[in-house]
């Protein structure tokens, strides 16, 4: 099992978290019309990327400072995001386009394969 310092975790965490927001924003919101998710929606979903990648930089550059207890409310966030995510997807599933569709569920697995590595770092701080 590939064994990631829990510092580095929070990093990967706030990269991807903005990168999400960017495609959220930079790419989905202006091509409405090819991925079908409403711009509400869109700009809802990446303030909190945004708040989640804004709490993992904070880890990662004071993490000399807190105890890898910290992993936990990232968890519970990226968790709840995901959850938030499919039931968007789930309540305008029928303006979602192919494209639209297999970018969220692209995104929630990818978060969910960033979940269970910050899981494992959880686990062996808590040992």
């Amino acid at each position: 099992m590939l064994a990631l310092n829990t510092r580095y975790i929070f990093l990967i965490d706030g990269l991807g978290a903005v990168i999400t927001a960017f495609f959220l924003i930079a790419v989905l919101r202006p091509f409405e019309t090819y991925f079908g998710m409403p711009k509400d929606v869109l700009e809802v979903l990446s303030l909190i990327a945004l708040f989640l990648a804004m709490y993992s930089f904070a880890c990662f550059l004071f993490y000399d400072k807190i105890s890898p207890k910290y992993l936990l409310p990232i968890i519970i966030a990226n968790t709840s995001y995901s959850l938030l995510t499919a039931v968007m997807v789930f309540f305008n599933f029928n303006r979602l386009t192919f494209l639209g569709f297999s970018y969220f569920v692209v995104e929630i697995v990818i978060i969910c394969g960033i979940v269970y590595f910050e899981l494992e770092a959880f686990k062996r701080s808590r040992c």
